[in-house]
């Protein structure tokens, strides 16, 4: 199996004897602000950092078949997800060397060979760490032309470059050099300019292929079967591992944890083939056969007894819940006098807005392989934190975080943590203890009630209007359990105490888009209530939630269009575009409500909504990525309260797009996502703790139930790329909700809109009862 070498790979770079490095000195991650996650390391890795290389020539092991004497290979901490993102970030970086793909490889998230940029989140691949990327790219084609100009004696400003080839602006001058004949006997090493000073950067006009749809670069070996996924790595002397996880599932703080194993039976399995062996460090338990299916079977086998478990807290009432749960106020906004407006106000309305726990739902259970050897471990992950979960597995292992290495690969989707990470600490554990490499997949079961899951939220909101409609005043209080799970290897172990951490989180787009001259903005922080971490939207879905569906409420109370009624309190002049632009597309009709609880010849109420949201994401005040805009149409069968989706027109300003069709694919992505979280998704809880164990337990949104969903991208190639991973899930279950009203004439605050929840809105003295 051709498995990447990510180490052999760095250290042929910086040998290589034909090669342009772009390189940052290396140097320790910058530490997590306070109350936000992440994990603090001093480590400083030996060599430098490469974001671009330039190689003329082939060495081994480099070689590539394509490359016809030259190729450039570049480099990106974050990974790709599922969201095609290996691909746009080539088209950067293509773009600004100006050559054609074919010559170019992507390295992402390896640790013993991508930078450190981070984990992959809050849609800043494009936005943030490829900023350094393409500044790396600018910086080597300007060398080149730069060693050409010597070579020629001419001015570099004489010279143009193509496809890697660089000529004389004179026509009449025939002379020529590629890439590859530039750097024979050379081996040039540059510092990655710092952000402060100026890189000379090819204008957006002259771009051939950032703007261009490209096809994925990632779908041919995915199509054909070859290595892309995690789940499918094998090496020499692999053995598999199972582990089996306490009686408490979900929950990650409280003093059992760490100390509940009361007895554990090695005899129970001795009679099973497969060389088993057991392996139990605290509460971590693990099997390790030579086959699969001999691990499985030993897993199932072992007889494990254990301790009395607390009850887990109560959540089948989440609002009791969560308020119920002590919290620290964090004041965001205070502006103008909210309590005098809100008295002197024609409307004033109160409403409170409870989002739901959920999962990530990865349709592929988690999968890591390790093998540690001669004293240093290599995992092969499908992490979205490599450098984080290296440091990670350095405090469970303590073996240093420069005998680690992370390789990369792809894994089932998630768009937030799943056990991804867990994963690859339980195949280290095993590999160490058994001496062999270790391949473990988690069971269904064990991925559906061990992830860490999206928290559930409370939004209160006061919102008043005046006599003529206008906004006097928005009173926003957020509730959100902290999203910090720690490895769970590392609790089990009992190597970190199983204390619950508060983080400041709930503070994504907390304030709303509209123009409210009295705000008063607070975020209460609390510790969390199960095992939870970041999930598509993070905070800023819900609290959108909560703002658009008030909006909306607020554009009734005042007779008003929704449409024209957001627009016209609004004072950015882009989401005033994108939103005429979304109406238009979809056919808004001006002041025309669906059926409002009266169904039609067909026996359905029919209705339809609009929300906006741009995602801000980081620490409050944070920064913008896209900005998005639903309409929906839909309808409800009463005598069910199941809802059709009947079309969608999402726009989406995304600055420049890089590659049209990618940000197509995860726009609709986010949509289909969002849509079975709206109407399907929520976890349920038993005194165990998580109780959804398959997908009859939690069900999601199948391919037979996805509506039409139309697209609109606007047009801001001259505008900087923005975030574009997350910000059409914003708006959505507020357009959704903001629809079940245009079709029931009945508000819901609560999420999922499920048949059950709409059913007992339209007929509440039948559900009473």
């Amino acid at each position: 199996m051709n498995l990447p070498q990510p180490k052999e790979m760095l250290g042929a770079l910086l040998a290589h004897p034909d090669a342009l490095l772009v390189v940052r000195e290396p140097s320790a991650a910058p530490r997590p602000a306070p109350g936000q996650p992440g994990v603090a390391s001093d480590y400083v890795q030996a060599t430098p950092e490469v974001f671009i290389a330039v190689l003329g020539g082939s060495s081994e092991p480099l070689q590539d078949a394509r490359s016809e004497g030259w190729r450039v290979l570049a480099f990106n901490g974050h990974v790709d997800l599922g969201t095609g993102i290996r691909t746009s970030l080539a088209q950067i970086v293509a773009e600004e060397l100006d050559i054609p793909l074919s010559r170019l490889d992507m390295v992402l998230g390896h640790t013993n060979a991508a930078p450190n940029q981070g984990p992959t989140i809050a849609s800043a691949t494009i936005q943030i760490s490829a900023v350094p990327l393409r500044r790396a790219a600018a910086q080597a084609r300007e060398h080149l032309l730069t060693l050409a100009a010597r070579q020629w004696n001419v001015p570099r400003d004489a010279l143009r470059v193509r496809d890697g080839v660089i000529r004389l602006a004179d026509a009449g001058d025939s002379r020529q050099l590629h890439y590859g004949e530039l750097l024979r006997g050379q081996h040039i090493r540059l510092l990655l300019a710092p952000p402060d000073q100026e890189v000379r950067l090819k204008p957006a006009g002259e771009y051939r292929i950032v703007g261009q749809t490209v096809a994925r670069v990632d779908i041919p070996a995915k199509a054909t079967g070859e290595l892309s996924f995690v789940h499918d790595v094998r090496v020499p002397g692999m053995r598999h591992g199972r582990v089996i996880r306490p009686p408490h599932p979900g929950r990650d703080a409280g003093d059992f944890i760490g100390r509940s194993l009361a007895e554990l039976d090695r005899e129970s399995i001795a009679h099973l083939p497969g060389n088993v062996q057991v392996v139990a460090q605290g509460d971590f338990i693990g099997v390790v056969a030579d086959r699969e299916e001999q691990a499985i079977a030993a897993m199932r086998a072992l007889k494990v007894r254990w301790k009395p478990i607390p009850p887990a807290p109560r959540l089948d009432k989440l609002e009791a819940a969560i308020r119920a749960t002590p919290s620290t106020a964090r004041p965001l906004v205070d502006e103008g006098d909210v309590d005098a407006a809100c008295a002197a106000a024609a409307t004033h309305l109160r409403r409170s807005y409870v989002w739901p726990y959920q999962m990530h739902a990865s349709i592929g259970p988690s999968c890591a392989v390790a093998d540690f050897s001669d004293g240093r471990l290599t995992v092969w992950t499908g992490t979205q934190n490599p450098h984080m979960l290296r440091a990670d597995l350095n405090r469970l292992l303590q073996l240093g975080e420069d005998r680690i290495e992370l390789v990369r690969l792809e894994a089932a989707g998630c768009y937030g943590r799943n056990c991804a990470d867990d994963v690859c600490a339980d195949a280290a554990l095993l590999s160490i203890a058994v001496g062999a490499p270790v391949r473990v997949q988690l069971t269904r079961e064990q991925e559906h009630q061990w992830e860490p899951k999206g928290t559930g939220q409370l939004m209160d909101v006061s919102a008043a209007i005046d006599a003529n409609g206008e906004l006097l005043a928005y009173d926003f209080a957020v509730r959100y359990p902290s999203n910090d799970a720690p490895l769970l290897a590392l609790l089990l172990t009992g190597a970190i105490p199983a204390e619950p951490r508060t983080l400041e989180m709930g503070d994504r787009t907390a304030a709303p888009p509209y123009r409210y001259p009295n705000r008063r903005i607070v975020c209460h922080d609390m510790a969390p209530l199960v095992r939870a971490s970041w999930l598509r939207g993070v905070s800023a879905l819900p609290n959108s939630f909560a703002h658009d569906c008030m909006i909306d409420e607020l554009a009734h109370a005042a007779g008003a269009d929704p449409v024209e009624y957001r627009i016209r309190h609004l004072d950015d002049a882009r989401a005033v575009a994108l939103l005429e632009a979304t109406a238009t597309r979809a056919q808004w009709r001006r002041s025309t409500p669906g059926s409002r609880g009266r169904p039609g010849a067909d026996g359905r109420l029919h209705g339809r909504g609009v929300a906006y949201a741009r995602y801000v994401h980081s620490k409050f005040p944070g920064f913008g990525a896209a900005w998005a805009a639903w309409v929906i149409d839909l309808n409800v069968d009463p005598a069910t309260g199941r809802i059709e989706v009947e079309r969608i027109v999402v726009g989406q300003d995304t600055g420049m797009v890089v590659n049209p069709e990618g940000v197509r694919h995860q726009i609709r992505g986010n949509v289909n996502q969002t849509l079975s979280r709206s109407l399907l998704e929520k976890v349920v809880f038993d005194d165990a703790g998580v109780a959804c164990r398959e997908w009859g337990g939690y069900p999601i949104m199948g391919f037979k139930h996805l509506p039409a969903i139309d697209v609109l991208l606007m047009p801001r190639q001259d505008e900087p790329p923005m975030g574009a991973g997350e910000s059409a899930s914003v708006p959505g279950p507020a357009a959704i909700a903001n629809a079940l009203f245009d079709a029931t004439g009945l508000r819901f605050y609560e999420a999922p809109f499920t048949p059950d929840a709409v059913r007992a809105a339209l007929f509440p003295a039948s559900h009473a009862s």
